[in-house]
């Protein structure tokens, strides 16, 4: 019978203790930081354009030089083009054309000024001349 009563005062006594939330302060600055920083980093490698495999073997033959002048007027083309719903583009400059995937921010082949005489663009829905 003792077991008994040291069983049920033993359930008592779990039952009858107190549990405090043990509350720690969160850093909002902290956390608003991450995340501004993590947002920025993610609108900013989606905002510029990346070259495909493809894309870059063919700059390397071509010799094309991707100064970020060019870079800049590249982004701000895809750019112009994305805000005319524009999917696959066309990106032309004095020297260059440019295929690009609009939604993926992706330069799919390129091609230099003498290869674009008598060429057809095909699979594309717009042109940006800069």
């Amino acid at each position: 019978m003792a077991d008994i009563r040291i069983g049920n005062n033993y359930s008592n006594n779990i039952n009858s203790i107190s549990t405090k939330e043990v509350k720690r302060p969160i850093n909002q600055n902290a956390i608003g930081s991450d995340f501004e920083r993590i947002l920025k980093e993610q609108l900013d490698k989606n905002s510029k354009v990346q070259f495909s495999k493809h894309a870059q073997q063919r700059v390397n033959q071509r010799g094309i030089e991707l100064t970020p002048t060019l870079l800049n007027d590249l982004n701000n083309a895809v750019s112009k083009a994305r805000d005319k719903g524009a999917k696959d583009v066309v990106i032309i400059d004095s020297n260059y054309a440019f295929i690009v995937n609009v939604p993926n921010n992706t330069v799919v082949t390129t091609m230099a000024g003498n290869e674009m005489k008598e060429n057809v663009f095909t699979n594309i829905d717009s042109a940006v001349i800069i």
